[in-house]
């Protein structure tokens, strides 16, 4: 259950802490005190999205966090998925800090985690029921989830989510074969010219680079002839001159009678004889690269010629040997495909006649268990009704076969008749704003032995009720808080009565700023806050009377 909740810089919240108890706690005070920013903290703790608005104006950051105690084995089981460790006492702490650029830091047990996993571990902690769900009610899109939730379908539907992933893949591949075949015939046309010309030119990895280099050599040949004698000269030596590899060798000479003399110049004469044999090397190899150059008048103009054929074929077919070489085997792959896509459509066609019959097999055990449970789920949300002073509702749930989508092949919808002989319609043709809080409490009391949640949060769920209705509203929170945490924003006495924890939210202000104050309230101040409810502006005896009636009678109905 969430055991503590600690606002910091939330709206006009500077800073709060709520120690929230087990059964019914409820939440009352003037409109604008703050009632919906605590509801506002708690979504934002459990990883919903959020606005920098939602910061308190004269402040940077806004902090979150909230301490949960006996969490469940499905919420330790999420918490574990994320590398996170459980506390052996089992609680849970959530922390989300806010800042006005956007950014968030969410932590769960000390640890980093991101706002997803701040969300799918909240999920499984708290249940909120508000204005939105209402509004979710009347879009009929949503009702198969309703049902789902009722039936447990979790596993079946999404046995038959994979199923259907797995057709649409199956459809896709064999639509692809599904082509015109005077388009095919042209395909293949092109496929074989492209092949043609990429295999005429025979490709060499890297030869592109290779023939560009042979080309400078011919472009400069004199020259480069010219600078290779010169050196080689140097090297040599000549009829004038003697060239570094004698004086170099006459050098070694030397050394060698040096070092005979002083055993430390061997050092220099080893390195000396080590360039006399590099020497004599650069030049033996210098002159057989000198001698092995030719110059043929014709190699200039093939070179260009072949330069010319590779720079279209890398023009039309990829940048370099490598890239065109790819393309040509992705090309061939290509013709084989279409040459032998008869044979392959056929094989398609049958993994796709497959899998649509796992598929429709899949969507009759959804619709099965849907169609079973939709008559038990009308009985419940009837008697539920009843209870809550509609006596002549009549609740049905209608389920039409559709095409297959992603959450099946139903059509589900409910329907409503509020009064004695009415039809029934959508919900969004004939429910009032309080018919439906009606509707969706009753919806949420059936589900709520369906999921493993321990704390469930109803915001305003009094809205458009009143009188005997009210106070039956507020006999069902009270029988729900028997089994789960049960967290109630209420306007109305009638249901806080039944508060077993009861919090006042009050507003003051304090140099031109305003600020909200959460107070649990004892015996007296219950009946006080009642009276203020029930006598608006003025508090009087027979308000508070009317109060400490009301609780008295909450708490002597065996609930």
């Amino acid at each position: 259950m969430l055991s503590n909740l600690k606002i910091t810089n939330i709206a006009i919240i500077k800073e709060t802490v709520i120690d929230f108890n087990n059964g019914f706690n409820v939440l009352t005070g003037e409109t604008g005190a703050g009632k919906s920013i605590i509801i506002d903290s708690i979504n934002a703790i459990l990883g919903e999205r959020t606005s920098r608005e939602l910061i308190r104006s004269d402040s940077d950051y806004a902090e979150v966090s909230a301490f949960f105690t006996e969490i469940n084995d499905k919420v330790k089981d999420i918490v574990s998925s994320f590398g996170i460790q459980n506390e052996e006492d089992d609680t849970l702490c959530l922390y989300r800090k806010l800042f006005i650029d956007g950014k968030n830091i969410c932590k769960v047990n000390g640890q980093n985690v991101t706002v997803s996993m701040l969300k799918a571990i909240g999920q499984s902690l708290v249940n909120i029921h508000g204005q939105l769900d209402n509004q979710n009610l009347l879009n009929e899109e949503l009702h198969y989830t309703y049902i789902d939730a009722f039936a447990e379908n979790r596993v079946i539907l999404e046995e038959y989510k994979n199923a259907y992933s797995e057709y649409k893949e199956a459809e896709k591949t064999f639509k692809d074969f599904e082509i015109d075949e005077s388009e095919k015939a042209k395909r293949i046309d092109i496929l074989n010219y492209q092949i043609e010309e990429i295999k005429s030119a025979s490709l060499k990895t890297g030869e592109y680079d290779e023939l560009i280099n042979r080309r400078n050599i011919l472009q400069n040949y004199e020259n480069l002839y010219e600078l290779l004698n010169n050196t080689n000269d140097i090297l040599k030596g000549s009829d004038d001159f003697k060239g570094a590899e004698e004086l170099v060798n006459s050098s070694v000479n030397f050394m060698a009678k040096a070092s005979d003399i002083d055993n430390s110049l061997k050092n220099i004469y080893d390195n000396l004889s080590e360039i006399s044999y590099n020497l004599s090397d650069l030049s033996s190899e210098l002159s057989a690269f000198i001698y092995s150059l030719t110059l043929d008048p014709n190699e200039l103009n093939l070179i260009e010629e072949r330069l010319d054929l590779l720079s279209k074929i890398f023009k039309k077919y990829g940048s370099n040997e490598d890239e065109v070489i790819d393309y040509l085997d992705s090309i061939e792959k290509e013709l084989e495909t279409l040459n032998f896509s008869d044979r392959l459509k056929e094989k398609y066609k049958e993994i796709m006649e497959e899998k649509l019959s796992i598929l429709k097999a899949k969507g009759d055990i959804l619709t099965s268990s849907r169609i079973n449970a939709a008559k038990m789920f009308e009985k419940s949300v009837c008697s539920e009704l009843v209870f809550l002073e509609m006596p002549s509702i009549v609740f049905k749930t209608v389920i039409e076969e559709t095409d297959f989508n992603e959450n099946g092949k139903d059509n589900i919808y409910f329907l409503i008749s509020a009064n004695a002989g009415e039809e029934t319609k959508a919900l969004s043709k004939i429910a009032s704003g309080g018919e439906l809080s009606r509707i969706m409490l009753a919806i949420k009391n059936v589900l709520s032995d369906k999921d493993n949640i321990q704390t469930l949060i109803f915001d305003e769920i009094d809205s458009g009720v009143s009188g005997k209705t009210a106070h039956k509203i507020g006999i069902k929170l009270k029988q729900v808080s028997n089994k789960r945490q049960v967290l109630s924003v209420t306007h109305l006495a009638q249901i806080a009565a039944f508060a077993d924890s009861h919090f006042l939210i009050s507003k003051s202000e304090k140099d031109n700023k305003t600020y909200t104050d959460v107070k649990l309230l004892d015996s007296d101040g219950k009946i006080d806050e009642l009276a203020r409810i029930i006598g608006g502006m003025y508090i009087t005896d027979a308000s508070k009377l009317a109060a400490k009636e009301l609780i008295e009678k909450s708490k002597n109905l065996d609930i």
